[in-house]
């Protein structure tokens, strides 16, 4: 069985104690999100997971548009 976040894990085992107490059978699959290597970076803003900058927490556009904006500090625009 492929590893779970801790977090998924203890809903699973409640989900499955319930059905248990029910009298259901407890399905053999995962839920498609529930892996733990599946874990995705989102933008904090938008959501986003595509072009996602890790030390700052949002994606590219927002970064962009934040930047330009002078609201992220130590960011300037490159010119040259």
């Amino acid at each position: 069985m492929a590893k779970l976040s801790k977090k998924v894990q203890a809903e699973r085992l409640k989900e499955a104690a319930e059905l248990k107490r029910k009298g259901l059978p407890i399905p053999k699959k995962l839920k498609k999100y529930s892996l733990s290597c599946r874990a995705y970076n989102r933008c904090a803003i938008t959501g986003r997971v595509r072009g996602y900058y890790r030390k700052f927490g949002i994606c590219r556009h927002y970064f962009r548009k934040l930047a330009s904006e002078g609201l992220i500090p130590g960011v300037k625009k490159a010119s040259w």
